[in-house]
This record gives structure tokens, C-alpha cells and sequence, in this order.
């Protein structure tokens, strides 16, 4: 693997899941050669390389999980598992000639913008540096894990996991287990590991809504009908679209309209839960959507088994040998699962990337991440971030808000080219305006307003830093072309 020291490159690309292999086989084909990925893990994938638990799987229908310009026919299910979706990812580095680009295990500890040179400055985690024009950051919102703050937790003498960081050697078998969580990937997970743990204990802070996830084989005869007819394939992902998309007016402000999923959930959990009291614990108190809808078909039928028990109850601390629940009352654990998510609203560590005149981009979103039209921010020239503020969706594929930002990515370096260089920033109104709208188009929806408190709230501010509000095909709109009018050169 050819060194980066003293390197300069155009672009320079941080992460090799769908955002920055997307971005990179979108400079490809316009025949860009002078970029480079890097990615701190062993393998391309991002969050599909990192998250390994059992169960692992998209809740997003395969076939709406794939990029448009790079189809894939050959999902054998309705909902891809993780396996199908790391090899499509490691398919893509091969079919678009992305090796020679491409250099893992590299962590970018730091991206220092050169306000003399016009550039930006990288640093790895082994203290090698390289240079580049642009600087595309693909982290991603799932990129950074979180850990409870449980008092006890060091002290516990048996293993505790994190969903994300799951150990290859991690023995199960007739072992007592506890998950903390049961959200999306406790979802998944907590079937799977009910089925070989002595028991398990599920602790449980707030039920989430549940729905039917109908998962199915995709057969051969479809598939290869799919291969041979790609019209065929896209016209049946424009109908998983066009679906999801109907459900946009009950999130944002008709929040009546989404009674039809409300009674299915219920009827759900009525159908796969036995016991009464049990069933009550796990109904939610807030509107559906409000937090993120989880699809299952296996979660709420894992507590009738007999060696699964629900604690409905926050957890107070941790011991050498058991979770303490809020009554007091000690659970014996062996091995401790922390199914308790990411921190979407802190996505950047704190000096990782620091922008014109020294300021730390970490620091600059200590209130919550804000940036025009979720691609670029004021104060960080030529830095545009895939999958930024408010980028994320709660009815649809994230890979069409991806795919948007690529093409404003694409388009802004046209810009850049033909303005000789010369760096862009996003002026700073134009960066408070665009955020301003995007405060009032959800202070009614369901996501703000719904009676829950979920990761899609910065802790600090409250404001809602994570979701965009509204249909997907009204962001790629927005960001069809580059709109110089809202930037400005370094002295502005």
C-alpha cells in the first residue's frame, strides 16, 4: 500500500461505506483520478463493516438499498441481511476500479484547513500527513457508538459488549445476559441471542412502536428477471419509493393520518405478546414516528419464551456481578449488551476537523450540528459533508439523500474548477437561513412534536439536528445544481 506522506491529492474522501464509495465511483465516471479514500476500518462497508451482531440486517427494503447507479438484482430478500450488503459494497470497490484509490485501517485523527496554502492538511492515526484541495467527509451518523453513562459499568467483572463493537469470540451459550435497549438493533439482536443465552434480561427505558417487518425471499426466477429486464428492477424500486414517500404529510403534520400504522402496531403486539401485563409494558405513550418505527416479526414473540424477562424499568447502577434496576432490585448478569445506539448529534469528535482561522468544527456544533443544506458549513472551505445535519430520514432510504449530495458535490466542483481554485465557503446567512427553515418546517412534525425524547434531539439544545423535513425528491431539488449565490470567498 503506496504511503500518503507529503501527498497531494484534489479530493480527499473520509469513510468507504455507501457515502464515500458513492462519491468515489461518481468522480470515476467523470474522470477524476486524483482522489483517495481513506478509511479507519480493515475493509470497505462503514457502518455494514463495524456492525457484526447477530441479526445484523436494513430495515430498509433491498431493493431501495442500493444505489441508482449501481443497481443490484441479486438481493435474495426483501430485507437485505448485513452479509449481502457488505459484499455488495466489496463488489463495488472491484466493478469500478476503486483499489488503487482506496488505503484501510487508516484513521484520519485530524483535517486541519491551511488558511496560507488554500488546502487542507491530514493526519493519521500513525502521524503520517498528506494534502488536499477538497475534503469530502463520509463519516456518517452511525459511525461513533454510545455508551451509557451507568454508574458501576467499570466495575463489572464480566464482559460487556457494544452492539456496534461486536467481539468475534463472544460465547453466548447458557449464559446469563443482559441488553440494555430495545431499540433498532436490540430488535434484531435480542431474538437471536434469547435462543442461546440460559437467560436474558432486557431492560427497557422506553417501548418502541413495532410493526410487522414481512420479510420474504426474493426467488431466482425474480431475480434473474431483474438481470435481464433492468427496467423491471426500477420500476419496482420506484414503487417502494413512491410509498414510502405517501407517508411524509402524517410525519410532518397530519400526524392523524398515520392511524393505520397505529392500529396495525397494536394489533401487532396484541397478535405476538400473551401475557396482558406484559403487553402494557410494551406499549409506547407517544405518537408513532416519534421515535423510529422498528419492523420485527421475532422481538415481541422472544417474550413469551421462559427464559426472557423484561425489566420496564431504568437502570440506577452496575455491580461486579449484576444490573441494579430503579426498584432496587439486582439482576444476575454474566455478560453485559449495550444496544443503546450512536451519538448522530455529536458525529465529529472534538479536533478532528478544524476549519478558517483554527476554529473546531466539533466545538462549533456543541449546541447541535448545522450546516447548509446538510452539505457545507461556514467558517470550513471546500469541506462538504455527506449524510450531514439533518440529512436523515424516517420514512426512506438515506442513500437517495446521499445520492443528491453527490451530484451538489460534483457540481460544486465544476464551480471550483472553473473559478480557478479560488476555495468556496458558504456564507454564514445563507447557512442560518437555510437551518431557520428547516426549525420551522419540524417544529409540528411528529419527530418534534410526537411526546417522546429521541437521538434525533441534541441533548443540549433540543433542536432536532438529525431529520430532514419532507419528501426526498424535494432535497434532491434543492440540491440539483451548485448555487454560488450562497458563497463567498475566505476574506467575506
Amino acid at each position: 500500500m503506496p504511503s500518503q506522506r507529503s501527498h497531494h491529492y484534489r479530493i480527499a474522501i473520509i469513510g468507504a461505506g455507501f457515502a464515500g464509495l458513492g462519491a468515489a465511483i461518481r468522480l470515476r465516471q467523470r474522470g477524476e483520478r486524483d482522489f483517495r479514500i481513506f478509511e479507519k476500518s480493515d475493509g470497505v462497508g462503514g457502518t455494514w463493516w463495524v456492525n457484526r451482531y447477530p441479526g445484523c440486517a436494513c430495515d430498509v427494503p433491498s431493493r431501495l438499498y442500493s444505489l441508482s447507479f449501481a443497481p443490484n438484482p441479486d438481493w435474495t430478500r426483501h430485507f437485505a441481511p448485513r452479509a449481502e450488503i457488505q459484499a455488495y459494497l466489496e463488489g463495488l470497490v472491484f466493478e469500478h476500479r476503486l483499489e488503487p484509490h482506496l488505503q484501510t485501517d487508516t484513521e484520519i485523527v485530524r483535517a486541519e484547513w491551511l488558511d496560507d496554502a488554500k488546502r487542507w492538511r491530514l493526519t493519521d492515526g500513525r502521524g503520517l500527513q498528506c494534502t488536499a484541495d477538497v475534503l469530502v467527509s463520509a463519516l456518517g451518523g452511525l459511525s461513533r457508538p454510545a455508551w451509557p453513562d451507568l454508574p458501576g459499568l467499570d466495575e463489572f467483572e464480566g464482559r460487556v459488549v457494544h452492539s456496534q463493537q461486536w467481539p468475534r469470540d463472544l460465547n453466548l451459550e447458557d449464559r446469563r445476559i443482559g441488553v440494555v435497549g430495545t431499540g433498532a438493533s436490540a430488535a434484531q439482536l435480542v431474538p437471536e441471542v434469547a435462543r442461546k443465552a440460559r437467560h436474558l434480561t432486557v431492560f427497557q427505558r422506553t417501548p418502541a412502536w413495532i410493526i410487522p417487518r414481512r420479510d420474504r425471499p426474493i426467488g431466482p426466477v425474480r431475480r434473474k428477471l431483474f438481470r435481464r429486464f433492468p427496467l423491471a428492477l426500477k420500476m419496482a424500486r420506484f414503487a417502494i419509493w413512491a410509498r414510502n414517500e405517501l407517508r411524509v404529510p402524517a410525519l410532518m403534520r397530519w400526524h392523524w393520518m398515520a392511524a393505520g400504522h397505529r392500529w396495525l402496531a397494536n394489533r401487532h403486539r396484541r397478535r405476538q405478546v400473551r401475557d396482558p401485563l406484559l403487553r402494557d409494558k410494551l406499549r409506547p405513550d407517544y405518537d408513532i414516528g416519534c421515535k423510529r418505527v422498528i419492523l420485527s416479526d421475532d422481538f415481541y414473540p422472544t417474550f413469551n419464551r421462559d427464559n426472557v424477562t423484561l425489566v420496564d424499568r431504568a437502570v440506577e447502577r452496575v455491580t461486579e456481578s449484576a444490573v441494579v434496576d430503579a426498584d432496587g432490585k439486582a439482576h444476575p448478569v454474566d455478560v453485559l449488551i449495550l444496544a443503546t445506539g450512536f451519538r448522530a448529534t455529536e458525529p465529529v469528535p472534538k479536533g478532528m476537523i478544524t476549519g478558517r482561522g483554527g476554529r473546531d468544527l466539533a466545538r462549533q456544533w456543541r449546541t447541535g450540528p448545522a450546516a447548509y443544506k446538510g452539505t457545507t458549513v461556514h467558517g470550513f472551505p471546500n469541506l462538504f459533508i455527506l449524510l450531514g445535519p439533518n440529512t436523515a430520514l424516517g420514512h426512506s432510504s438515506v442513500l437517495l439523500m446521499i445520492e443528491s449530495q453527490i451530484r451538489y458535490l460534483l457540481s460544486a466542483l465544476d464551480r471550483l474548477q472553473a473559478a480557478g481554485g479560488e476555495p468556496l465557503e458558504v456564507k454564514q446567512e445563507a447557512e442560518q437561513a437555510w437551518n431557520d427553515w428547516i426549525e420551522r418546517r419540524l417544529s409540528r412534525s411528529v419527530w418534534n412534536a410526537g411526546g417522546c425524547s429521541s437521538w434525533y434531539l441534541h441533548p443540549a439544545s433540543g433542536r432536532n439536528t438529525t431529520i430532514w423535513p419532507g419528501f426526498t425528491f424535494d432535497f434532491r431539488r434543492r440540491l440539483r445544481r451548485f448555487d454560488p449565490e450562497a458563497y463567498c470567498g475566505r476574506d467575506n
